[in-house]
């Protein structure tokens, strides 16, 4: 598998403003969602994994009863890179 390009931390800094919900957290981006209870919150983490098949690009999940919490970064390349944001407006786009 090809190597994945890092992004410039002003790169980063670009592109965290077009996915406001997500925050840099060292060499990965993290998000927080907050559900009414535990089946929407399951219902949640179902979908992101779909979509995480899909791009054959899988986030580190953490869930706590009504609260999902979202880890991207790129393994491979040992940090964020355009994966992590494309991923990060797809699940943005679920609600």
């Amino acid at each position: 598998m090809a190597r994945r390009a890092l992004l410039a931390d002003g790169e980063i800094r670009e592109r965290l403003r077009e996915v406001p919900r997500w925050k840099r957290k060292g060499n990965a981006i993290t998000g927080t969602w907050t559900f009414e209870d535990f089946p929407h919150a399951l219902a949640f983490i179902n979908r992101v994994g779909e979509l995480a098949e899909a791009a054959n690009h899988h986030p580190d999940i953490y869930n706590s009863w009504a609260t999902v919490r979202l880890r991207l970064t790129t393994h491979d390349a040992g940090g964020l890179t355009a994966r992590d944001f494309d991923l990060a407006r797809r699940i943005d786009a679920l609600g």
